[in-house]
Parts: structure tokens; sequence; C-alpha cells
């Protein structure tokens, strides 16, 4: 009869043989699934499909009163011209911005895949419109100033200040 810790050794050689084995194995990479971009736990292509009156119910009221009360035309004109953008785009890449000043146009389901460069009174802030911003205004996207940053004191600051190298 073999001592134990031969057959132990001999098992445990196999389980290492077979670790190497499942590592060698072709690993099989899994794409993530793409995203669906969702509105009110509505599918953006659904929401494509619906008129513009169901749509508007899916909004706050803020929203649908600004709706009920008439659309001027050149919000329809920032939306065609949105059209016109990604008919242009080719397949699979993002299209061209389109700028405005029209900071409170409300964000409806036919721009979402659109850029819209968004003037922000010096800038212009590229704003790529996406199912989540449906019924919120352009504006809350771009900022009108460049948040401050808090670091050393300049020269002429405090009066230690003077006394501090300038290099």
């Amino acid at each position: 009869m073999p001592p134990q810790t031969n057959r132990l050794e001999v098992t445990g050689s196999a389980q290492l043989s077979e670790r190497i084995r499942m590592s060698e194995a072709p690993v099989i990479a899994k794409k993530k699934p793409f995203k669906k971009q969702i509105y009110r736990g509505i599918e953006l292509d659904k929401l494509l499909e619906m008129n513009q009156d169901a749509v508007i119910k899916l909004m706050k009221s803020r929203a649908q009163r600004r709706f009920k009360h008439g659309m001027h035309g050149k919000y329809e004109r920032l939306i065609k011209k949105l059209r016109e953008a990604k008919k242009k785009s080719v397949p699979g890449e993002k299209p061209i911005g389109v700028k405005t000043h029209l900071r409170n146009a409300i964000i409806v389901p036919e721009m979402c895949g659109s850029i819209v460069d968004v003037y922000g009174g010096k800038y212009w802030n590229p704003v790529e419109v996406k199912a989540e911003m449906i019924g919120h205004f352009l504006a809350e996207y771009s900022m009108t100033y460049k948040p401050i940053r808090h670091g050393k004191v300049g020269v002429g600051a405090t009066r230690s200040s003077k006394f501090t190298s300038l290099r």
C-alpha cells in the first residue's frame, strides 16, 4: 500500500494541472449590453413614436404649461436644424453641434442624440442630449460661469503677502 501523502500529492497535482488547463482556455469577452435610453419608464423609440400631446403629459407641470401656451417658431427652427445635423452625420458618429442662444428651450425626444452648443454668455458649451434630459431646459446643462478655484493668495491680497517671495 502506497503512503497516504503520496496520494494527496498526485491528486493535488491533478487539480493544479486542471486549473492550468482552465486558465489557458480562450476567454470570451462579454460585451456590455447597450444601455437603453429611458424617460419615465418609456424607451426612447416608443417616445419618438408617440404623438406630442402624449409626450407632454409625461413631463412635469412647468413644461406642460409652456407647451399648452404654444411654442414659438424659433424652437421649431432649432429642432429642424438638429434634424438636419443628424441626417448629415455619419452613422455611428456624433453629429455636428448646432449653436443656439435658446437656453430656455425645453428638451423634447426629437433632440435626443444631438449635440447642442448652448451659449453661456461668453462660451458655447456643447450639450449631448440624452433621454433623461427630456422635459428640462437646455440652460440646466450649460453653466454660465467658471467655478472658482481657491488657491494661494496673490501678491497684495493680504498684509503678510508682501513678505512672500514672488517665485
